[in-house]
């Protein structure tokens, strides 16, 4: 599980802020244990990506833009669209 991690809890919901360097299968590890949104990056191109838990699996909506702001907005937007709000 990612100790410490920083949210972004201007709107809801709450997100985390993976810090850089964590993989994917610590990502995916933490995300099964606690179920909330994470946004993960910027990757090799510059991207974010948001990472939630759907039922049973971990769902990523990735190339969120280079922005973090930008990458936030269109996140809450995204789980917001699939019901996971």
């Amino acid at each position: 599980m990612l100790d410490e991690l920083a949210y972004d809890d201007s709107e809801e919901p709450a997100i985390g802020l993976v810090p850089p360097g964590v993989s994917w299968d610590e990502v995916r590890d933490h995300i099964k244990i606690v179920h909330g949104p994470l946004l993960v990056g910027p990757a090799a191109d510059g991207q974010y990506a948001g990472v939630y838990w759907a039922r049973t699996q971990m769902v990523v909506a990735d190339e969120l833009g280079s922005d973090p702001e930008e990458a936030l907005r269109e996140f809450r937007d995204i789980l917001d669209e699939r019901g996971e709000v």
